[in-house]
């Protein structure tokens, strides 16, 4: 009786949520129609979508902090997160080549941007997008892992830092044995606490959601996107072919498990990137469904966070395309020689900049700059559409970084396939209230009594 009766309250409260991303998806139509109708008004809504990311992200940290910590701490075996690192990295590597590929043939194919002209106002922008850029070199990226102190990883904004001391943080409670159980237990209460806080938050989402779009539409309009249809066009096609095909199949054959119906088990999160074109801003979630999913936490804790700055498929994408198209309207198309090191520069140069609404574009600059300068006005082209365009980028990225969890997970035996075949069925609802899983469904996620820390002497 007691179960039926938490089965009932559960229900409730997901047909709550249910209201909200309904409402988030009017907010998006409203948005757009504020933005064509009072497009100066609208620009002044933009404020609302940055506060809502902001919120967002403010959570992020902690929760990759949590995520990682209680995966790797309660893990018998330090060579299982090595196994899961490795994989995942060489994972990431073999998928952004794959994806550079592909927006080298279809940019190629389509010779986006014959007969555009470069105005003068055009080439200032690119100059302006390019002075943002800043890029550091490799030495620097690397030595920027590394936080000040052990606590401002929590606090920096640098996703990789916090991914540096969790680790640490973990493998030390894994040393630790038995005397770190404690610790443990009250790191888990904290992520209780985090995920709370995030569901909270999440009720913003329509307010976020209508001043984001609200601000785009009244800053471009519907003219900017006339002349460069072919390029967008093109560029949502091809990263829909990779979703679909590339990655679909890879997850078909490998796992047996149907693209559509893990896609559909994130709609929401779809929404949520969609409606903010920041796919940092569903990163806490996915971590909570991947978890849910049947994904155990030490895979879950280390392959989204790192995925996030090294599995950039749609990053990649979009910077082969561009480049090309930019060579292509400036008169001057890149050799394939030229295509190949400018494309691996950016591939590297990108990683860690994942979720950051214009990133994309800021990578872009910096790779024509340092490579091509002469072809650095053009960068001003796509400044009306990177804001579409980034939308496409970070849904791509999002759905590549779904599926590495899942192959990743099922090819080191973190995965329990009963447990994602009942959650991709829809038999097992994901708690939207809470977010963790401790309201008496299976919880595959967690470490079996026999996977404790023993203690070590």
């Amino acid at each position: 009786m007691s179960n039926h009766t938490s089965s009932a309250d559960r229900q409730v409260r997901r047909d709550r949520t249910h209201y909200l991303y309904l409402a988030v998806i009017g907010a998006v139509a409203a948005g757009i129609a504020v933005g064509l109708v009072a497009p100066s008004f609208a620009v002044e809504l933009k404020p609302l979508g940055q506060a809502f990311v902001a919120l967002i992200k403010m959570m992020i940290q902690p929760v990759i902090f949590c995520t990682i910590v209680l995966g790797v701490g309660s893990v018998r075996s330090a060579a299982r997160v090595g196994k899961v690192g490795g994989l995942a990295l060489l994972y990431f590597v073999t998928m952004s080549t794959v994806a550079l590929g592909i927006g080298l043939a279809v940019g190629n194919l389509l010779h986006p941007g014959a007969g555009l002209d470069i105005t003068e106002e055009t080439a200032s922008a690119g100059a302006a997008q390019a002075a943002e850029t800043g890029h550091a070199s490799t030495t620097e990226f690397l030595l920027g892992i590394v936080p000040d102190s052990m606590l401002s990883s929590l606090t920096s904004g640098e996703v990789l830092q916090t991914l540096l001391v969790a680790l640490l943080v973990g493998f030390a409670l894994q040393a630790m044995g038995s005397a770190g159980e404690p610790v443990l237990r009250g790191v888990g209460h904290v992520q209780r606490l985090v995920f709370r806080v995030l569901s909270m938050i999440m009720w913003a989402a329509p307010i976020g959601a209508f001043g984001a779009i609200a601000g785009v539409v009244g800053e471009t309009g519907v003219d900017a996107l006339k002349s460069l249809a072919v390029l967008m066009i093109g560029f949502y096609v091809t990263c829909a072919l990779f979703v679909f095909v590339m990655l679909g199949l890879v997850l078909k054959v490998t796992t047996g498990v149907n693209i559509f119906a893990l896609l559909r088990y994130l709609g929401r999160e779809f929404l949520l990137i969609l409606s903010t074109s920041s796919s940092e801003s569903a990163l806490p979630r996915l971590i909570a469904k991947m978890e849910h999913a049947g994904v155990d936490k030490p895979t879950v804790g280390v392959v989204v966070p790192t995925g996030y700055s090294f599995n950039l498929d749609g990053t990649a994408i979009y910077l082969t395309m561009a480049s090309l198209f930019i060579a292509t309207a400036m008169g001057d198309p890149l050799s394939i020689g030229e295509q190949v090191s400018l494309l691996l520069f950016m591939m590297i140069a990108s990683k860690g900049a994942a979720g950051v609404t214009g990133a994309g574009m800021a990578t872009l600059a910096g790779g024509l700059s340092s490579h091509r300068p002469e072809l650095l006005d053009g960068v001003g082209l796509i400044v009306g559409i990177d804001r579409f365009m980034s939308e496409c980028r970070a849904l791509t990225n999002f759905a590549g970084n779904a599926v590495a969890t899942v192959l990743i997970g099922s090819w080191t035996g973190g995965l329990d396939r009963a447990q994602l075949d009942r959650v991709l069925g829809g038999d097992d609802p994901f708690d939207e209230t809470t977010m963790v899983d401790d309201h008496g469904s299976p919880q595959p996620a967690t470490v079996p009594a026999e996977e404790k820390p023993p203690v070590l002497v």
